[in-house]
Parts: C-alpha cells; sequence; structure tokens
C-alpha cells in the first residue's frame, strides 16, 4: 500500500482522524504555550487562591496559592509531549538497533539479544523505573531516558520479527545477489517495509510514556516544582479534593484525552498499515 492509499484510509477512520486532530492541536497548544497562556504559570497570589471555574481572568479557576489553572495547563502539556517524543524516539532508536541486529543476523546474536530483552521483560517496568528515578535526581531529562531505557524491548521483537518475515522476499534475495552489504540491506531495503508496525507502536509508546511521566510526577519522583505537569497538578489537587474539585478534574481530563487520542490515532495507524484489514467484514 501506498502512503497516500494509508493517508486516506486515516482520514476516513473517524476516530483515528477526530485523534489526530487533537494530537495536532496539542503539538501547536505546547508550542505557542508562551503565547496562549494568560497568565505566568507561576504567578502567585493569596487573594486569587481557589478561586472556581469562570471567575473572570481565570476560566479554569486558580489553585491553593492563586495560579491560574488554565495557565498550568497549557504550560504542563509542554512537559507532557518531550517526555513522550523524546523517550519514545530513544525507545525506537534501541529497539531500532537491536531488532534489525537480531533480525538480519540471526543465530547466537538474535538468540543473545532476545534473551536479553526476555530479562528487560521479566521485570515490572513501573518498578525498575521507580528503582532508578529513586537512585537518580528526579528531572525530566532523567525521567524522558529512563522510560525509554525501559521501553524499546516491544519496538525490537516487532521489527525482529519484521525483518524474519522479511528476509525471504524476491527483492531481498535479488539484493544479495547482487552483493549488496549487509547496510545497504538492512537500511534500504528491510527497514522501510518494517516501518509502517514501527510507527504504530511508538505512537501508542507515546500515550504510554506520557501516562508514565504523569504517575511519576503524581508520587513526587517525576518532573520537580515549580515546573507544571499534569501529574503534579493532579497531586496539589488531591489536599483540596472536597472544596476545589476543578484542581484535579481539568489535569485528570487533559491526561486522559491526550492518551485517548494517541491511543486512537495509534488504532488508525494499524488498520491502515495493517495487509488484513478488510477481512474483519468477511
Amino acid at each position: 500500500m501506498t502512503f497516500s492509499s494509508n493517508l486516506k484510509k486515516i482520514t476516513q477512520n473517524r476516530l483515528a482522524l477526530a485523534g489526530g486532530l487533537i494530537v495536532l492541536a496539542l503539538f501547536f497548544v505546547s508550542w505557542l504555550a508562551p503565547v496562549l497562556s494568560p497568565h505566568e504559570p507561576d504567578s502567585l497570589s493569596v487573594a486569587r487562591r481557589l478561586k472556581p471555574p469562570g471567575t473572570p481572568g481565570h476560566p479554569l479557576g486558580t489553585d491553593s496559592v492563586g495560579r491560574d489553572v488554565l495557565s498550568r495547563l497549557i504550560w504542563g502539556s509542554q512537559v507532557s509531549l518531550k517526555v513522550g517524543f523524546v523517550a519514545v524516539g530513544l525507545a525506537t532508536f534501541i529497539g531500532l538497533f537491536l531488532g534489525s541486529i537480531a533480525g538480519y543476523k540471526g543465530g547466537l546474536t538474535d538468540s543473545l539479544i532476545m534473551r536479553f530483552c526476555d530479562l528487560m521483560l521479566c521485570f515490572p517496568s513501573m518498578f525498575l523505573i521507580l528503582a532508578v528515578i529513586a537512585i537518580l535526581e528526579p528531572s525530566i531529562w532523567n525521567v524522558m531516558v529512563v522510560i525509554g531505557l525501559t521501553s524499546w524491548m516491544g519496538v525490537a521483537r516487532l521489527v525482529r520479527a519484521e525483518f524474519l518475515s522479511l528476509m525471504t522476499r524476491d527483492f531481498v534475495l535479488a539484493a544479495r545477489a547482487q552483493g549488496a552489504s549487509a547496510f545497504r540491506i538492512i537500511w534500504r531495503h528491510l527497514m522501510p517495509n518494517a516501518m509502517g508496525p514501527v510507527l504504530v507502536t511508538a505512537t501508542l509508546g507515546v500515550a504510554g510514556a506520557i501516562l508514565t511521566e504523569s504517575a511519576l510526577s503524581f508520587l513526587g519522583l517525576g518532573v520537580q516544582p515549580p515546573t507544571p505537569t499534569w501529574g503534579g497538578m493532579l497531586t496539589e489537587g488531591k489536599d483540596h479534593l472536597t472544596r476545589a474539585w476543578w484542581l484535579s478534574l481539568f489535569p485528570g481530563l487533559a491526561i486522559l484525552i491526550t492518551v485517548l487520542s494517541y491511543n486512537l490515532l495509534g488504532e488508525g495507524l494499524w488498520e491502515a498499515f495493517n495487509p488484513h484489514r478488510e477481512t474483519r467484514r468477511n
């Protein structure tokens, strides 16, 4: 299937299209945060603390120290998208590298890489992340690196499986017969044909990374204050849940909508790149 036909399939899927548009909107919101934010995210004022939604100048209310909730939501989107894209980018790079070597070389190399992958999968990823973050100083870069280093296994297994399937195709056999190098076969013939499922996995991985970062921030092990994060806003809101419900509701909705949008987009990409998608109706 060509790129244009896959794109047409995605646009015909209303849920995937809606998810993609929300993802695109979130990207522009985070990029234009200095312009869209009505207030500075760390601007304090005791006089306007715990103002409810609808207050003039504060459409989503204020928190316990008078900071504007809408402004902090907008700036918090930057942290979530940074963590999502950088962590998934690192995980995808590692997965592509190890998976391609395992799938192309086979034999002992394949066995060693896959056993290491199985070993990593034996550890619960969240507990492994918590252990590493507890040792290191909590920061946005440590969070991104740790999430990336603990989430590459699925990409590696997927790339390996795609390579094993593609290695028997005629165009790969023809390239080998012509004396093409391993590097050329991998990057010119195998990798482009394996990128469809990888793109789907990466899209879903962004949602998982954002959810993980929010959980770490909620536990106080993620990005540290005063940097606004959605998980950190949830932590601040739980102490005022009965009298300031908006402090937990709006960041919770932001996480829900973002994760759901990426999942819907990933589902649409899967249907577009899955060659057997039409057989479901038969």
